[in-house]
């Protein structure tokens, strides 16, 4: 298993969330106004980048014939004018078909009712009954430095989807500290509730001024050192 495969193994496992994750990039990675068609949703795993183009969504059908197993399938936009890419027939056959582990759309999607009621893990930016034109196109060299830029940021990247939205981690973050960064994001999480709920500690105390840092909480003798380590580095 490599590198990628285990940090998308520990997300699961952990089942860190979107804003876990933005934390560790910085407050940074979220895909502005992307969300989840379906409410309860959860997908973690590597995208592959298919794009749609000049209101037509013939090149999506000819993109996705090729997509991988367990990918995150990312459907990028380009001079697309508020019509819908695709509905659910396109949408089955990713998820069904090409087994993706789930659908980001930066654009709309037609079908909506058809969709939820597939429980389908699909994130967009809307919907609307509208639908892009099936019409054979060619990039214009505007389109094509466009699809070299997005392939190359998303290409091999990892999206977590959830109820919040999607974010981002680019493959220049997946470096051999990313587990660690995970785990001490997690365990800060745990600390700032257990200092609040269980301790009865304000959120000024926990949050602002960390004070369960080398302070023993309560009469158990649990020591938090919840400094961040010096071997970890964020943003």
């Amino acid at each position: 298993m490599n590198e990628k495969e285990l940090i998308i193994e520990h997300i699961l496992k952990l089942r860190m969330s979107t804003e876990e994750i933005s934390d560790i990039l910085g407050k940074t990675g979220a895909l502005r106004g992307i969300h989840s068609v379906n409410v309860g949703k959860y997908a973690v795993g590597e995208i592959q980048y298919v794009c749609a183009y000049s209101n037509s969504n013939w090149p999506v059908h000819e993109q996705i014939i090729n997509l991988k197993p367990e990918k995150i399938c990312f459907i990028d936009t380009c001079f697309v004018n508020e019509y819908a890419i695709f509905g659910e027939l396109v949408s089955s056959y990713i998820i069904n078909k090409r087994k993706a582990k789930a659908i980001i759309i930066n654009g709309l999607v037609r079908d909506a009712a058809g969709i939820r009621s597939k429980g389908y893990p699909i994130w967009c930016s809307g919907v609307t009954p509208l639908g892009c034109f099936n019409v054979c196109v060619n990039p214009n060299p505007e389109i094509q430095r466009h699809i070299k830029s997005g392939r190359n940021f998303y290409e091999g990247s990892i999206a977590v989807c959830d109820d919040s939205g999607v974010v981002v981690i680019p493959q220049e973050e997946l470096r051999n500290d990313f587990i660690a960064r995970l785990d001490f994001m997690r365990n800060q999480e745990k600390t700032w509730f257990d200092c609040v709920l269980n301790h009865d500690w304000n959120t000024y105390d926990t949050v602002c001024l960390k004070k369960y840092v080398n302070n023993v909480i309560g009469g158990g003798g649990q020591r938090f050192w919840l400094s961040e380590p010096a071997s970890i580095s964020f943003r």
